[in-house]
């Protein structure tokens, strides 16, 4: 009778455990520029496919803003590392996330879930997933989302006049990685988002900790991108400092071969996943979702 019971409890045990085990990790998802946390047409899309595909899973799309318009206007307008800290606050509030979760970032939602990433450790990032994310930055805005297009005019013409100015850089994203290879001290000097979180200013160890603490960073680079210039920021590479028109990839620029935030090792250990999808900026079918991300959520 009692070697029954044991037989009975251990079985329990080791089903409960395998349910654990096969428990779905979390996703949490930040949008890009211009668009909000839950356009059925976008970032709502993304939800419904991969709650499709994988039963039970969690999805966190990120809202910054108490509505859907300040969600928008935030992307343009809110300082990047407020936003990074507002983030930050969600994620350690959220029992769900407490484990451990996945990252999917569109667009520049990529270098801001990085951010989250190299500042906030606690829960835990798993996988990184940047699409279309810009590490290196942005040196232009040929062309800009949807209905957005009169605030990428203005933005143009701000950037123009002074990118680096506090009071742009203060309030206006785009500028936060705007990074000019024409005026790279410029941009190092008064960078307040990206030069930071990319160690242009100095190694923060525990930025360089936290990233290598990633089992996977994923950067898709979309190969008739036309949104981002240049669109080899899409996998770390950048223009050749002094000049805008021949680009480098990630391992021939200074951030790696100085391995500043650690991404020359990730490498080597396998960590660094570099995709390519033909298409426009964001534009993918669902079947290279279902066959080149998927497999990095489950």
């Amino acid at each position: 009778m009692c070697s029954a019971k044991m037989a009975a409890l251990s079985a329990a045990v080791l089903a409960l455990c395998l349910c654990c085990a096969a428990a779905a990790v979390p996703l949490v998802i930040w949008h890009g520029m211009g668009d909000t946390c839950c356009n059925p047409l976008s970032m709502g899309y993304i939800r419904k496919i991969v709650e499709s595909k994988i039963p039970g899973i969690y999805v966190l799309s990120l809202q910054i803003g108490s509505n859907l318009i300040q969600d928008m206007e935030n992307s343009f307008f809110m300082n990047a590392n407020d936003q990074v800290r507002e983030v930050c606050s969600q994620l350690a509030k959220d029992p769900h996330l407490k484990g451990g979760y996945n990252s999917m970032g569109f667009s520049q939602g990529g270098q801001f879930l990085r951010a989250v990433a190299q500042r906030c450790p606690s829960p835990p990032m798993l996988n990184l997933i940047s699409i279309g994310g810009q590490h290196q930055g942005v040196y232009g805005f040929p062309r800009c989302p949807g209905e957005s297009s009169h605030i990428c005019d203005w933005i143009r013409k701000t950037l123009d006049l002074g990118a680096y100015t506090r009071a742009v850089q203060e309030h206006l994203v785009q500028a936060e990685y705007w990074h000019d290879p024409l005026k790279e001290d410029d941009y190092r000097k008064n960078s307040i988002f990206l030069a930071d979180i990319n160690q242009e200013r100095g190694i923060n160890e525990t930025y360089k900790k936290n990233l290598m603490a990633l089992k996977k960073f994923v950067m898709v680079k979309f190969l008739n991108d036309t949104m981002v210039d240049p669109p080899i920021s899409e996998w770390f590479g950048f223009y050749k400092s002094g000049q805008a028109k021949e680009t480098i990839p990630l391992k021939e620029t200074s951030l790696y071969t100085e391995d500043r935030l650690g991404l020359q090792e990730m490498d080597k250990a396998g960590k660094l996943v570099f995709l390519g999808v033909k298409g426009d900026h964001l534009h993918f079918s669902e079947e290279w979702f279902y066959t080149s991300i998927l497999p990095f959520l489950q």
